[in-house]
C-alpha cells in the first residue's frame, strides 16, 4: 500500500496528486545527477511497473478505480516527463507544470484509457501518456530556448 499513496503523499488533503507529482521531482532530480536521462528513464519504467502492481492492489483495498489516495501513477508520469531534457530545477518546474496540465486535461488517449482500462495498469497508463505528453511539451521548449528566454525574462522584472 504504500508504494500506491507515495509512501504517504496520497493522503494530503488537498490535491494529493500534486503532492505525488511533487514527491517526484527530488527523485528524478536525484536520479539524473546518478546518472543522467538514462537513470531517469529507468525509474520511470521501474515505478510505471511497481505501481501496476501496487495500484491494483489498492483498487482492492479502497473498492474504487484510480482513488485519489493512489498517487504512483502520478509519479511515473512526473518521472517520464523530465526524461527528454537535463534536470536543472528550472527544467523541473517546466515539467511539473506541463505533467498538472496534461494530467488534469487527459487528452486523447489518456482520458479514454483512464475511463475504459480496468485495473492497476488503467490507473497507471493515463499517466505514463500524460508524462510522455509533457516530455515533448518540456523538451520543446528547453530546447528551444524558452525556457532560458522566459527565466530571463523573470529576473528582470524582479530586477536581478
Amino acid at each position: 500500500m504504500a508504494i500506491a499513496v507515495g509512501f504517504g503523499a496520497g493522503y494530503v488533503p488537498i490535491a494529493p496528486g500534486t503532492a505525488g507529482s511533487a514527491l517526484a521531482l527530488p527523485v528524478a532530480w536525484g536520479l539524473y545527477r546518478a546518472g543522467g536521462f538514462l537513470l531517469v528513464v529507468l525509474g520511470a519504467v521501474v515505478v510505471t511497473l511497481a505501481g501496476i502492481w501496487a495500484a491494483s492492489r489498492a483498487e482492492e483495498h479502497y473498492g474504487e478505480h484510480d482513488c485519489q489516495h493512489i498517487v504512483v501513477d502520478e509519479i511515473a508520469g512526473q518521472l517520464l516527463s523530465v526524461a527528454a531534457v537535463p534536470c536543472t530545477w528550472l527544467n523541473l518546474l517546466v515539467a511539473f507544470g506541463w505533467f498538472r496540465l496534461f494530467d488534469t486535461l487527459k487528452p486523447f488517449p489518456a482520458g479514454r484509457v483512464d475511463r475504459d482500462m480496468p485495473g492497476g495498469l488503467g490507473v497507471m497508463l493515463d499517466d505514463v501518456i500524460a508524462g510522455a505528453y509533457a516530455a515533448g511539451a518540456t523538451a520543446l521548449l528547453v530546447y528551444t530556448g524558452l525556457v532560458e528566454l522566459g527565466a530571463r525574462h523573470v529576473a528582470a522584472l524582479l530586477g536581478r
